[in-house]
């Protein structure tokens, strides 16, 4: 007899499926290769993520953080310093994370004529 999984993202009541929402953010794919070389300061993360405002730049880290994804550090100097990192569940996810990113530099030109295609094909049914 097979043993239940503890946590299954399938099902839509289990918390895995939040943790599994999150990493699938693209703010989260972007943050966490962005902090995959070395930590970094809030503004660099907003100078390096393109395109991300300034709240959902916060409320990504702050989810990261609560998931154990990064971890913020506050110095005390002055002025105030504080840097992300990621964890040590965060390096682990890194080559799924940095595997996706490749898939994407990869296939982005297929996915485009596709997209092309299909937009070509939905007008002329439309219209």
């Amino acid at each position: 007899m097979s043993e239940e999984l503890p946590f299954d993202p399938y099902n839509p009541n289990c918390q895995s499926r939040q943790v599994l929402d999150q990493i699938g953010d693209r703010w989260t794919v972007l943050i966490i290769g962005a902090l995959a070389e070395r930590p970094a300061r809030y503004s660099e993360l907003a100078e390096t993520v393109g395109g991300i405002s300034p709240r959902m730049l916060s409320k990504t880290l702050k989810a990261l953080e609560r998931d154990g994804l990064i971890v913020r550090r506050a110095y005390a100097e002055v002025p105030p310093r504080v840097t992300y990192e990621l964890s040590a569940s965060g390096r682990e996810l890194r080559p799924v994370l940095l595997a996706l990113d490749g898939w994407v530099r990869t296939h982005m030109p297929e996915v485009l004529v596709a997209r092309s295609r299909f937009d070509g094909e939905a007008s002329s049914v439309t219209g």
